[in-house]
Formats: C-alpha cells, structure tokens, sequence
C-alpha cells in the first residue's frame, strides 16, 4: 500500500512562490495518478491539479490554471506542485493523493497529513 508525505508549505507574501512535494513510498510510484488538494475554512478537499500515471496528462482547477503545475519523477517517486504568483485566496492545508487514476482519487485514493501554504497580503 503506497503511503504519501506532504512537504514544502509555509508563510509567503502574495506575488510568490512555493513549490511542495510529495514523497511516496510503499508501493510502484509510476503507476499511480498523483493529485493536490486543499482545504480552506470548510470541511471539504476541493481539487486543485492531478496528473496522470505516466505523466502525460495534466488537470487543473480554473482558480489555478496558468499559475500552478503539477508534475512527477518517477525516478525519485516524488510528485510536486510548483505555485506561482500566490494569492491570500490559495492559503489552505494542501493534500497529495495517489490513485491507481485520477477518476479514483476521492474514492480509492491513499492521502497524506497535509502541509499548510499561508498566503499574506
């Protein structure tokens, strides 16, 4: 069973930028579909980019399209999310997921605990 570890927020003004990684061990890293979430002030992990197994594929939400990008070494089993130009409206708790898809994320998906990105403006 894989198992992820979040690392790489922190307190950064608005206009920067974070990069966060997510370190999985446990089980084949480049067959699963990788994923970010994050979670503000509600009780829900809304989606913010997942990226397929093999890497070709990207997604994003509208709200950070342009300004964040996923991707994965399957070399060093790590997944990350490089965020640019941050706003206050990004500060949450940041979650990685891995799945066997992207489709599986909610569902089957293995999570992490989670690193918090702070945002000043």
């Amino acid at each position: 069973q894989v198992q992820v570890v979040e690392s790489g927020g922190g307190l950064v003004q608005a206009g920067g930028s974070l990069r966060l990684s997510c370190a999985a061990s446990g089980g084949t890293f480049s067959t699963y579909a990788m994923g970010w979430f994050r979670q503000a002030r509600g009780p829900e992990r809304v989606f913010v980019a997942a990226i397929s197994w093999a890497g070709k594929i990207t997604h994003y939400a509208d709200s950070v399209k342009g300004r964040f990008t996923i991707s994965k070494d399957n070399a060093k089993n790590t997944a990350y999310l490089q965020m640019n130009n941050l706003k206050p409206e990004d500060t949450a708790v940041y979650y990685c997921n891995a799945a066997p898809t992207v489709e599986t994320m909610n569902e089957r998906g293995t999570w992490g605990q989670g690193t918090q990105v702070t945002v000043s403006s």
